[in-house]
């Protein structure tokens, strides 16, 4: 088990997540905690840099949708970077990969002309 780590910056788009780890049923109650704190304002966007995603399992997928939950809330828009191949694969199963914007990089997310973004 790799322990998972949150680290946030901000970008010119809105805040950046960088999730390291393993996100499972022990560690999702984390990102829940740390998205209650976000300050997260409208028409921002929040990233959730997955580059460093060891694992995820269903209550991670679960944290990552109360990401997007969080976000509409505040009148924003949630974008996943660098989905690691297992968790993009489970996405594109659940047909999660249409309901989340999905970017290589975080600096591709955080670019606002991207050709590639599609909306969350």
């Amino acid at each position: 088990m790799t322990p998972l780590t949150i680290t946030s910056r901000d970008a010119a788009t809105g805040p950046v997540l960088e999730i390291t780890g393993d996100l499972d049923y022990t560690t999702a109650p984390e990102l829940r905690h740390d998205l209650d704190r976000l300050n997260l304002a409208a028409g921002q966007q929040l990233v959730l840099d997955l580059t460093g995603l060891a694992f995820c399992d269903s209550s991670g997928i679960s944290a990552l949708l109360a990401a997007r939950s969080r976000a509409i809330e505040l009148d924003a828009t949630v974008a996943l970077a660098a989905v690691p191949a297992n968790t993009a694969r489970i996405l594109r199963i659940v047909g999660l990969d249409q309901v989340f914007a999905i970017y290589p990089d975080a600096a591709a997310a955080v670019a606002r002309d991207f050709p590639g973004h599609r909306s969350a």
